[in-house]
């Protein structure tokens, strides 16, 4: 008989949990489940009353480098008092565990917990604290840059069209329609005042289900996993865009993205030209995601990206547009 190379595989939540006994010294009642594979597994840890959230990295998916820079910016921001979900280093100081799997090595970090659950449905109140956290999670990556990817033109518009269009073909409408978007966004970015633009490290990947809200309102950011460096108001943008896609209502919509401008700007202000910049940086992040999900179909994508998913992504992109009264050439 013969083994077979695997491309993806899930790793036995109890044998972890028997790992991290060992590793972090942790008790013998110790206990380790599944939570979500995907593009990276994540597994709910439990020590006596600590929670912790372990992150086992897919193959190939992040180096051992970029993980070390998601750590040290983790390490910035909750010593800036940034209200993160940060990593849990063991007993020799280590954060990142290396772990043979059948496909290869593998990496695992874990975290600790943020305490609350997530709330698609937040109320305005809540919008003005995820727009505090955001506000103060930018005072400190301001001029903070990373050993990782750059978020611009070449990385949100022209690596992602290659990618999404290899996957799907050119001669797809929707990837015409997406072609499109990319040159209208090469514009939109070559005449931005970078000067009036706020640089630094990103989260990328703001919305509600990367943020738990506690029963007081405390609001805790956590998987920071596509961080990288670019203009701040890029992390805005992609809230608000997410903020849209769950308050179809107009008025709801207004009322807490107003209430979330303000909350950021009881941190830190931004320029009249980030906000302007707002409806287009989201864009130019949300064309690099459906390049992402293109990129990783052997690992999560498969059981739903195809040309119905496609053409859902552009309605959604268009409903955007059209509410911000953007339009194409």
């Amino acid at each position: 008989m013969h083994f077979f190379p695997a491309t993806e595989s899930t790793l036995s939540a109890k044998h972890l949990g028997l790992f991290l006994q060992e590793v972090y010294q942790f008790g013998p009642q110790t206990t380790c489940k599944l939570f979500r594979t995907g593009m990276n597994h994540l597994y709910m840890v439990t020590d006596g009353e600590i929670k912790y959230v372990l992150r086992v990295y897919t193959h190939n998916w992040r180096s051992y480098e970029d993980i070390a820079e998601e750590i040290r910016l983790l390490n910035h921001l909750k010593q800036n008092n940034v209200p993160v979900a940060y990593p849990v280093a063991d007993p020799q100081d280590n954060c990142i565990q290396e772990i043979m799997a059948s496909e290869g090595m593998r990496y695992a970090v874990l975290f600790s917990f943020a305490e609350g659950r997530k709330n698609s449905r937040f109320d305005a109140a809540t919008a003005y604290s995820i727009g505090a956290a955001m506000g103060k999670l930018h005072t400190a990556t301001q001029n903070f840059f990373l050993q990782r990817l750059t978020y611009d033109t070449a990385t949100l518009l022209r690596d992602a069209m290659k990618r999404t269009t290899a996957f799907f073909g050119a001669g797809n409408e929707d990837i015409q329609f997406l072609a499109s978007l990319a040159q209208l966004l090469e514009g939109a970015y070559a005449k931005a005042d970078a000067a009036s633009m706020r640089i630094g490290a990103l989260h990328l990947d703001i919305w509600f289900d990367n943020l738990h809200i506690d029963e007081d309102g405390k609001v805790t950011l956590y998987d920071f996993d596509f961080c990288g460096n670019g203009w701040l108001c890029h992390d805005m943008g992609y809230f608000l865009y997410q903020l849209l896609s769950t308050n179809p209502v107009p008025e709801d919509y207004q009322l807490k993205s107003e209430s979330f401008f303000e909350g950021y700007k009881s941190i830190v202000p931004f320029s009249k030209e980030e906000k302007r910049f707002m409806p287009y940086a989201a864009l130019g992040v949300l064309l690099f995601y459906i390049s992402m999900q293109c990129d990783r179909y052997d690992t999560w994508s498969n059981i739903f990206l195809n040309e119905d998913h496609l053409k859902r992504y552009c309605g959604s992109l268009k409903r955007w547009m059209a509410h911000n009264e953007i339009e194409l050439a």
